[in-house]
């Protein structure tokens, strides 16, 4: 039996996407059982995610705007590797085809728990990271 498993290829990103408040990234996907990699698109609501990332860990974030820069680079990059596996959990992944993976908000909203809990459960693990790579948090 060939092992099935989700490998990530590559990852470009983020991307500011056009008319809508999101940032986006690119997966390239692969299985050992597929031919070839596919895309995974994977958006981030800059609002109902990301700020919401940012206030749970951080609370009223300040500092300069390059530590801003690198604190939504991270973060964000951080939120849409969580949101592909639970998209994989979901089953969105199985079959060879390109997938969009949208915020969760909306028709999408039952989906923000999960994330939700993951920023729980890694809490301690983010603020460490963001000490130590952009000097904020206590």
């Amino acid at each position: 039996m060939l092992n099935d498993q989700l490998v990530i290829s590559n990852v470009a990103g983020p991307f500011r996407e056009p008319r809508e408040p999101v940032f986006s990234y690119d997966y390239s996907i692969q299985r050992a059982t597929w031919a070839a990699t596919h895309a995974v698109r994977v958006k981030i609501a800059l609002a109902e995610e990301l700020d919401y990332v940012k206030t749970k860990l951080l609370g009223a974030v300040t500092g300069s705007p390059g530590q801003q820069l690198m604190l939504n680079k991270l973060l964000s990059r951080k939120i849409g590797d969580q949101k592909l596996r639970i998209a994989e959990a979901e089953g969105w992944l199985k079959d060879r085809a390109d997938v969009l993976v949208p915020p969760f908000t909306g028709p999408l909203a039952h989906h923000f728990p999960q994330l939700d809990a993951w920023v729980q459960t890694e809490q301690e693990a983010l603020r460490a990271e963001i000490k130590q790579t952009i000097g904020l948090g206590a």
